[in-house]
């Protein structure tokens, strides 16, 4: 048995890297499960895994089993919204590529993408990216923004790929780390990738002048070398993200700044809602927590409710 990194994973062969850099495609023998997951792909980009050699003339390995993931990102399947699906495994941290403009940013993915971050506490870079095409009210939203991440712990760029805006202090934070990059479909995430690393050549394409969204280019979650030191792992483009597994304490305990200040609540169970003597409510009030952050909260507990709602009433 020998063990290798997963590099690519395209739903029924995966990629491995063994300790001598040949790579390798694997297969799963049988079905592998741990952490108690009901994922549509048991096995992530950034597992260490255990390969036994197949006995065929071809260089081929069977995955036998996983170690044991110091931490994995999930989302809710696109597809299957009972089960989940792996973004990667064994991550440093996460660059989340997004816009203020082409495509124009929802306020609320840059929270909902922290939801799947914050339990095993990965730091996560925030690039707004496309900063050569941003007007006065763009930079003034950005500002306004990365005051806000970066006040609860979270490190913004500004970033642009024509520029160079940005890319100095991206490599700086990319060198020697395992790094995941994701964002919503249309940010340039594969453009500045090529900035940040050109001798990877990713797949580009334009926003869809009919949709005015972006278009995937990404189709296989794949870790790359970096030059410079490091590597990354390319996902493809987001377009939602739903959370019909989780519960309402679920949200409420991964904003981080509300949980910090949750033990000052009334109630244990506090939902920081309608409760009285509320002290996230009160730090709202007061400029301490965003008003931005809260409501894109408040909108989080209502999808994940009423989603529960129409689980538990589906078959009545």
């Amino acid at each position: 048995m020998i063990k290798g990194i997963v590099v690519k994973s395209t739903g029924s062969w995966y990629n491995v890297r063994m300790d001598n850099n040949e790579i390798i495609k694997c297969r799963i023998a049988g079905k592998i499960k741990l952490d108690g997951l009901k994922t549509t792909n048991p096995i992530a980009v950034g597992d260490e895994v255990s390969v036994e050699m197949e006995d065929s003339d071809e260089i081929r390995g069977i995955i036998k089993a996983i170690t044991l993931r110091k931490n994995y990102i999930v989302r809710q399947s696109p597809r299957k919204k009972h089960q989940l699906h792996f973004l990667a495994s064994n991550v440093d941290q996460v660059l989340l590529i997004v816009t203020i403009k082409e495509p124009n940013l929802k306020i609320g993915f840059i929270d909902r993408f922290l939801i799947m971050t914050e339990p095993y506490s990965i730091p996560v870079i925030i690039v707004f990216n496309k900063s050569d095409i941003y007007n006065a009210e763009d930079l003034a939203l950005y500002n306004e923004l990365s005051d806000i991440y970066i006040k609860i712990g979270h490190h913004a760029i500004k970033a642009s790929s024509v520029t160079k805006d940005g890319m100095a202090e991206i490599q700086k934070i990319l060198k020697d780390k395992t790094t995941l990059i994701a964002g919503q479909s249309g940010v340039g995430k594969s453009t500045l990738v090529n900035a940040i690393e050109p001798n990877l050549h990713l797949r580009t394409e334009e926003i869809s002048d009919f949709s005015g969204k972006g278009q995937h280019t990404t189709t296989f979650a794949e870790m790359y070398d970096l030059s410079f030191g490091g590597h990354i792992i390319d996902t493809p483009g987001i377009k939602t993200l739903a959370f019909s597994h989780l519960e309402v304490m679920d949200i409420a305990h991964n904003f981080r700044e509300f949980f910090a200040l949750s033990s000052a609540c009334k109630f244990a169970n506090c939902t920081h809602r309608n409760e009285p003597k509320c002290a996230i409510k009160d730090a709202v009030e007061t400029g301490v927590i965003s008003e931005i952050r809260y409501q894109n909260y408040l909108g989080l507990l209502e999808e994940v409710e009423d989603q529960n709602y129409w689980e538990r009433h589906s078959d009545v």
